[in-house]
């Protein structure tokens, strides 16, 4: 604006130099929802994480390769026939953890060629013998000791998991480590419980890493799928034929039943001691004389005995 402007033009221009432009509402986009995971997508994701851990955990339970894949393959059938209760609950992982730990550690397998004998040990005689010693526990302490231990569980999640009250999991988790450091020379150097607790957790880790080498030969999650609905339709077929075959024979009863008691005829019994009939027996002399004496006499006899006619 020039000098010879009048004062009225540059007093009406400065308001309008001073406006400043309205600020546009910031609009935020909507949120965008993720697509919703579907079963299948759900427990391969489960798979493909828990698998591997679960088959070097149930080694260390068994020392046995084959079996530990087999508790684990059982417990993912289990899971996907079981969906909706896993899907729901608040540690799925947890779920096929307890199924595979509880097939893992079952007396039935001692009974199996199979599974009779462990594997080889570990080449490493420290390993060697921490694995002898778990392997030596009871089951039941041996399970507890790895998910406190091992895994890191307190204490009332293990003793919920292996379905114990929390002194008795407490207990059993002191005298594992007992039992344990008598036979690993490392751990019963310890000055107290939490560092053999450390050092417990951080041997069985390093046992578990370099244990079965069995984890990729494991099925995929689809074929383990096929299992489980395979089995879920064995079983109810199974189901319905033993229902029918329970119907059947109940019908077949009911109408071949008596509708009366009949007394069942007690069976015959010989009795002994008893002499055969064999006709009139042969008197002595003296019956004899006797015989023919009342024969011949009849109304001889006292007069009490004798009739008397009126």
């Amino acid at each position: 604006m020039t000098e010879e402007q009048p004062a009225e033009a540059q007093a009406v221009q400065a308001p309008a130099a001073e406006a400043k432009p309205e600020e546009a509402e910031v609009v935020e986009p909507p949120p965008v929802e993720a697509p919703p995971v579907t079963p299948v997508e759900a427990f391969d994701a489960l798979y493909a994480a828990a698998a591997t851990p679960l088959v070097q955990q149930t080694y260390l339970l068994t020392g046995r390769t084959r079996l530990a894949r087999e508790s684990v393959e059982h417990a993912f059938r289990l899971a996907w026939q079981c969906w909706p209760e896993v899907a729901t609950d608040a540690d799925p992982a947890g779920w096929v953890r307890a199924a595979a730990h509880e097939y893992a550690i079952s007396p039935w397998h001692r009974f199996r060629r199979a599974h009779k004998h462990p594997d080889h040990p570990p080449a490493d005689p420290e390993r060697r013998a921490l694995l002898t010693a778990l392997l030596a526990l009871p089951p039941s302490y041996r399970r507890t000791i790895l998910l406190y231990d091992g895994l890191g569980l307190d204490l009332p999640e293990t003793a919920a998991e292996t379905e114990a009250s929390t002194p008795a999991a407490a207990s059993r988790v002191i005298n594992a480590r007992q039992a344990v450091a008598f036979r690993v020379p490392e751990l019963a150097a310890a000055m107290s419980e939490e560092a053999r607790s450390a050092l417990l957790r951080e041997r069985i880790g390093e046992l578990a890493l370099a244990g079965p080498r069995a984890a990729p030969r494991l099925p995929g999650p689809g074929r383990l799928r096929t299992k489980g609905e395979r089995s879920n339709r064995l079983r109810t077929r199974a189901a319905f034929t033993l229902t029918a075959v329970v119907v059947g024979a109940t019908a077949f009863t009911l109408s071949t039943a008596p509708t009366r008691y009949i007394a069942p005829v007690s069976p015959g019994q010989r009795v002994g001691g008893v002499p055969l009939y064999s006709g009139p027996q042969r008197l002595s002399a003296e019956n004899t004389e006797l015989h023919h004496k009342l024969l011949d006499e009849p109304a001889h006899g006292p007069e009490r005995l004798v009739p008397d006619f009126r």
